[in-house]
């Protein structure tokens, strides 16, 4: 009989499994998804505080990188199916069909060659966030990219998502408070200089205010809760669970 494992041991799981595949990506594919993953606490608490719900099942990654959710989903699959979820943490989304959008080319050969023959089959979209089709989702995961567009372009991102995602469905995105001066400052920094490392162009960003993106999406129909994300680190950085109405809300 299996024991559910408690969380720190499931994580350590967690992390080893969804970071194994990246060794066929190579030495900077595997090493960047070891500190990524254990390093940045957004991923474990997806998890942890149940924000990918268990019935999620279409998940649409925009900025997906080397698509690390897609390869954390499926070994939480994995270890939910083996009975040693931890029963501190709500379930995660089984059998998840997940599609990836990413501007660079580069890292959407390093998630094919690292996880694209996963039993999961995720599928990588290399292509523009704000001119490739969005499918039909139930979660949609934005993380530390929507600053890349100016501030038209991230309203008409925004409401393009919101028309993607089906009833009851849920958006994940992650942004900088640029009333926090200091910790938008290193944020912006650091985002500099991961994109040089990873051998991309450093474009321009356009940031807003924590109140400024709530304001946004409660415009364009979300309900929205704000969750400190950056626990551990200097930034200043938030994540947005925003939410769309259920088909029993909506009438």
């Amino acid at each position: 009989m299996t024991t559910p494992l408690a969380p720190d041991a499931a994580w350590r799981i967690l992390h080893a499994d969804a970071t194994a595949p990246y060794r066929a990506a190579g030495r900077f594919g595997w090493h960047f998804a070891r500190g990524k993953l254990g390093h940045d606490p957004v991923f474990r608490q997806i998890l942890a505080q149940g924000l990918a719900r268990p019935g999620a099942r279409w998940v649409l990654d925009i900025g997906c990188g080397q698509g690390l959710l897609a390869s954390l989903l499926h070994s939480a699959d994995t270890l939910q199916s083996g009975g040693r979820w931890p029963a501190e943490w709500p379930p995660a989304p089984r059998s998840t069909r997940y599609t990836g959008i990413e501007l660079m080319p580069r890292d959407v050969e390093r998630a094919e060659r690292g996880i694209g023959r996963l039993p999961s089959a995720p599928r990588f979209v290399c292509g523009d966030m704000c001119r490739t089709d969005l499918p039909a989702s139930d979660l949609v995961v934005i993380l530390d990219v929507l600053h890349y567009v100016d501030h038209a372009a991230q309203r008409a991102v925004l409401g393009r998502v919101h028309a993607a995602l089906q009833p009851g469905g849920r958006l994940l995105l992650r942004v900088g408070d640029a009333a926090q001066r200091r910790g938008f400052a290193v944020s912006q920094w650091v985002d500099r200089t991961v994109t040089r490392i990873r051998g991309h162009r450093v474009s321009p960003t356009w940031g807003r205010t924590l109140d400024a993106w709530a304001a946004l999406l409660g415009e364009i129909g979300f309900s929205v809760r704000r969750l400190p994300m950056s626990q551990g680190t200097p930034f200043a950085n938030v994540l947005l669970v925003a939410d769309v109405a259920s088909a029993e809300g909506a009438a």
